[in-house]
């Protein structure tokens, strides 16, 4: 037998009488084109008046249009007792604070051990099915919030809203030198780079990238700096960052040279970037939310070094 998540449900209103279910699914309870075509090929997945209908009928006022996804599972990961750093969850939404050195999931070389892992053993260990979901990726080096969905309409809307500035993403890093402007706008396009295809760079037939960022403290050798995207791409800040001759401390891919480090007697074994704030609008609620991951203790470190050496 079938078992399916809490539906998703829509009473048509007065206004709506006479509207094509598709329409009702697609428009109104903003179901993508993909999930529509999963939800047709489900027993249950499209129910009006509690009826399997076909799509192309048309509703009427007060009528109950009900979407439901089938139960699903990551099979394919090996569920592992991992230390979790929860900050939010809820039926349709898990919120973390990725510690750094962590992978998000499972790549070639690296099945296990990664956050993935954990949070499918975390699951289970509840009695719940979920596949693993999360609505947007953090280098492995890189802590801070990282919310997973729990099912795909979940997924599919915070996806969306990332694709239209509705989510809000904000980092904080600690990078070399001393930033001139207060704050400012990089408007750069990014794409690998030919030479090294695992590195990307700033070129001028890439895709279009742009971060915001704001100088939060100023150091001898150095720049705290608070950063907005709004665009999502590979490495973008760290880019970015080294683009305006600023890179992040740490970084081994963008930073700088040994020759070219200044004496700062501040080391991080990772590039000092945490991702602090995650704002979105709930799918389910429609309610803004805003989650908060505090500074790890290793760039804490740094800046009060940097601090003391003022």
């Amino acid at each position: 037998m079938t078992s399916y998540y809490k539906p998703l449900q829509y009473i048509v209103p007065p206004e709506d009488d006479g509207m094509l279910l598709r329409t009702v699914l697609q428009q109104r309870m903003g179901i993508s084109r993909k999930l529509l075509s999963r939800l047709k090929m489900t027993e249950q997945g499209i129910l009006l008046n509690g009826e399997r209908r076909y799509i192309d009928v048309k509703v009427r006022a007060g009528d109950r249009v009900e979407a439901r996804m089938e139960v699903e599972t990551s099979d394919d990961i090996l569920p592992q007792p991992i230390p979790l750093d929860i900050l939010y969850e809820d039926e349709e939404l898990l919120v973390l604070n990725k510690e750094a050195g962590r992978i998000v999931h499972p790549t070639h070389g690296h099945y296990t051990e990664t956050l993935a892992n954990g949070v499918v053993h975390y699951w289970l260990e509840k009695g719940e099915r979920f596949r693993f979901r999360p609505v947007h990726r953090l280098d492995q080096e890189t802590s801070g919030v990282l919310a997973v969905a729990k099912n795909a309409y979940v997924h599919q809307q915070i996806s969306e809203q990332m694709q239209t500035t509705g989510l809000k993403k904000e980092y904080v890093a600690l990078v070399h030198g001393v930033l001139a402007l207060d704050e400012g706008t990089v408007d750069a396009p990014i794409d690998r780079d030919p030479l090294s295809p695992h590195l990307r760079i700033v070129i001028d037939t890439g895709y279009p990238s742009v971060t915001h960022y704001r100088v939060e403290r100023r150091f001898r050798n150095a720049t705290w700096v608070r950063l907005w995207l709004e665009t999502g791409r590979t490495h973008q800040i760290r880019v970015h960052m080294k683009h305006l001759g600023h890179p992040l401390f740490g970084d081994k891919l963008y930073g700088l040279e040994e020759s070219e480090e200044p004496s700062t007697s501040v080391f991080i074994g990772r590039h000092a970037l945490h991702a602090a704030v995650l704002g979105l609008t709930h799918p389910i609620s429609r309610k803004w939310m805003e989650f908060h991951a505090p500074l790890p203790s290793d760039i804490q470190q740094c800046l009060d070094r940097l601090e003391s050496n003022e």
